[in-house]
């Protein structure tokens, strides 16, 4: 059985300026999975800078509201909502709120920094 903590995780600030902690990656943790999972977070009036992924994405809003930015097109983020991000997709969340927004990320297939341009 694993089991981690959020608490355990080691947090570092990413490429796209969130902070976040990886909570699975199948390099690095005994899981028979082929994505990455991590908890993130944006601090009030801040962005994550624009960035791809070769891969695709998923973000769960856990706490807070935002701007999302895929492309093109913008949209209003909140607590409770899924964001589907397709590869190659250039991407950034910005954080107009007066609280921190918190969110799952998912990457399938998992996460590697070969696959992540930052603009």
């Amino acid at each position: 059985m694993l089991i981690k903590k959020l608490s355990n995780c080691r947090e570092v600030v990413a490429g796209d300026r969130t902070r976040l902690r990886e909570l699975l990656h199948p390099d690095r943790d005994p899981a028979e999975i082929r994505y990455s999972l991590a908890y993130a977070w944006l601090a009030p009036g801040a962005k994550s800078r624009a960035h791809k992924l070769k891969t695709s994405e998923v973000y769960y809003l856990v706490r807070g509201t935002g701007v999302m930015h895929i492309g093109e097109e913008a949209a209003e983020v909140q607590a409770g909502d899924t964001v589907y991000i397709p590869p190659g997709s250039l991407q950034w969340l910005e954080n107009p709120g007066k609280e921190e927004i918190e969110f799952l990320c998912i990457v399938d297939p998992a996460w590697r920094p070969e696959d992540e341009e930052t603009l």
